[in-house]
């Protein structure tokens, strides 16, 4: 029947002493005191009743004893390092896939990946195009989700950015399609199949009456957006989809924007809190919109 070892805590400061058979080396490597050190090599002494070290005029050396256990030590802790190590990489080379709406997918998470594969560049994102209600779990671990249906409740919800939504236009084409911010009434709307109440959305929100005007309907919205950048007309853009194209003088929005009372949720599983890829993307995406909910805020 073995018998309980009650100073295993001692073994690291053990291993360190005997590596450099110096109490003082010791301490410093580990961040400790030297009487930090010396104590825990004399507990660990007195539990094994044999001097692991001879003491000589401020100088140690290993006895045989301590020759033998100091191998072992190196051995089991090395192993058990190397063990660690390896759950770590395994954690973070391991795949999470994001399942997120086409045109924000496209549009707005893919330009910022770089940032992502720049902090974590083991970890392996897989992105997944899908929009509304979704099953986490079936080959999807997190969604990015309008919230403009009724959320599951048995899944965690943190609120990315709320929605705003602007007429955008090519720059070149501002004065053909606007006049003093407004709309001129011979400019062409375009539209999209997925998001027909679009433009009445914002007419009602900002206060503007939208008139006749000719009219362009796109299957997708980010179809829309792509017309509008090709001088076909005006869309209606989230700034969040097209903030990047404003930056870089792409588009502009010269009505700017208002809040349509929706907002973007990054869903996943109640209670996961495992520190594994599924948390570094999480905080990774929380960073993110944060700072860039400081620019919306101009609007």
């Amino acid at each position: 029947m073995r018998s309980p070892i009650t100073s295993l805590p001692a073994l690291p400061c053990f291993r360190a002493a005997a590596e450099f058979e110096s109490f003082s080396k010791a301490a410093n490597s580990l961040n400790l005191t030297h009487s930090a050190v010396s104590r825990a090599v004399r507990l660990l002494e007195d539990d094994l009743g044999i001097a692991l070290f001879t003491r000589r005029n401020r100088s140690v050396f290993l006895t045989d004893a301590g020759h033998k256990l100091a191998q072992s030590v190196a051995h089991g802790l090395g192993h058990i390092e190397d063990t660690i190590n390896s759950i770590r990489t395994e954690q973070t080379h391991a795949s999470v896939t994001v399942s997120c709406e086409p045109t924000l997918m496209m549009r707005w998470l893919i330009p910022r990946l770089p940032t992502f594969r720049t902090q974590y560049p083991e970890a392996d994102i897989r992105l997944v195009a899908g929009g509304g209600p979704v099953a986490l779990g079936d080959g999807i671990d997190l969604a990015i989700r309008r919230d403009d249906f009724d959320l599951p409740k048995n899944y965690s919800k943190a609120m990315l950015f709320s929605e705003l939504i602007g007429p955008v236009c090519r720059p070149d084409l501002q004065d053909r399609f606007f006049q003093n911010g407004l709309l001129r009434p011979d400019a062409s709307l375009l539209h999209s199949r997925t998001r027909p109440s679009a433009w009445h959305a914002w007419a009602s929100l900002s206060k503007t009456a939208l008139g006749v005007h000719p009219e362009t309907e796109f299957e997708h919205f980010y179809f829309s957006l792509q017309a509008a950048i090709a001088g076909l007309g005006v869309a209606i853009g989230p700034w969040h989809l097209v903030q990047d194209d404003l930056d870089a003088g792409i588009l502009c929005a010269p009505a700017g924007f208002v809040q349509d009372g929706s907002s973007y949720v990054l869903l996943a599983p109640e209670g996961n809190a495992e520190q594994n890829v599924q948390s570094c993307f999480r905080d990774w995406l929380t960073v993110l919109v944060t700072n860039e909910r400081r620019l919306s805020r101009t609007f």
